[in-house]
């Protein structure tokens, strides 16, 4: 797959203001020709130190028949979704416009050199972090990484209990504003099941509802309520990031970055 890393190494052939010259950092070149567009591969003449420069080598990375123009703006940093797009659109190459005029393009796209990264959630309510990370990632801001997200997101609604966890996620018997009667069966977590230790004894079964104990894959991201557990850390032989259940979008961001490194450092 080629797929530069940045659009600034790619320029688009529309016109000659400066003849045959072409940007300084320029490797690429989309050229319109009569037949449609073909994505070129170049080396300038790196002797010379002006902005615009003479083009010592070529040659043609895909023929117009082998491209196809993307026809919607695209947030070109969100790198994952244009290689599936690209991979959508059943062509060799696809050329992508910015929401800033800018151009690149993926040539035979390919996301197994992209590195999954498996998050666990749960719902409801809103799932957090699976949704904060999908709205940092469509936002471009995980695009340098090369990474994609595999979402389990577990709905706690199947599980059958007596007692929920709160309020805020509609049910109508929960943990934060009802007492337990005996015999009960909780969906909880470590957090919840103290609390119904601590007020109500041990007359109950819980239903472990927590993130952590989804996990199956690695590298992983899960949301926690136990402070403890957070950071970097290796759970049940799986390695990940734990971030607390109310972590903000920095800190998940962070989280994902920090885990990225490790990951490929070890």
């Amino acid at each position: 797959m080629i797929f530069p890393e940045h659009c600034k190494y790619v320029g688009y052939a529309s016109a000659k203001p400066c003849g045959d010259r072409v940007y300084a950092l320029s490797r690429y070149l989309v050229r319109e020709t009569p037949e449609g567009c073909e994505v070129i591969e170049i080396v300038t003449d790196q002797a010379q130190k002006t902005v615009m420069r003479d083009i010592r080598l070529s040659q043609v990375l895909a023929t117009p028949d082998e491209v196809y123009r993307y026809p919607e703006k695209v947030q070109i940093h969100d790198r994952a979704r244009l290689v599936r797009l690209a991979q959508e659109s059943g062509y060799r190459c696809t050329v992508f416009t910015s929401l800033e005029e800018n151009m690149t393009f993926v040539l035979d796209p390919d996301l197994s050199e992209f590195l999954p990264i498996h998050v666990y959630d749960v719902v409801p309510p809103r799932p957090t972090l699976s949704a904060c990370i999908r709205e940092l990632e469509a936002a471009g801001l995980f695009g340098e990484l090369s990474v994609t997200f595999e979402h389990h997101v577990r709905d706690i609604t199947g599980i059958p209990a007596d007692i929920y966890p709160c309020r805020a996620a509609g049910f109508t018997r929960t943990l934060d504003a009802d007492a337990l009667h005996g015999g009960d069966r909780v969906a909880g977590c470590m957090t919840a099941s103290q609390l119904c230790t601590e007020c109500y004894g041990e007359d109950f079964t819980l239903e472990n509802i927590c993130p952590l104990e989804q996990v199956d894959n690695e590298p992983f991201i899960a949301r926690c309520c136990r402070s403890e557990r957070e950071g970097i850390r290796t759970w049940n032989g799986k390695f990940g990031a734990v971030v607390h259940w109310g972590a903000s979008p920095a800190t998940i961001a962070r989280s994902v970055q920090d885990l990225v490194s490790q990951w490929r450092n070890q």
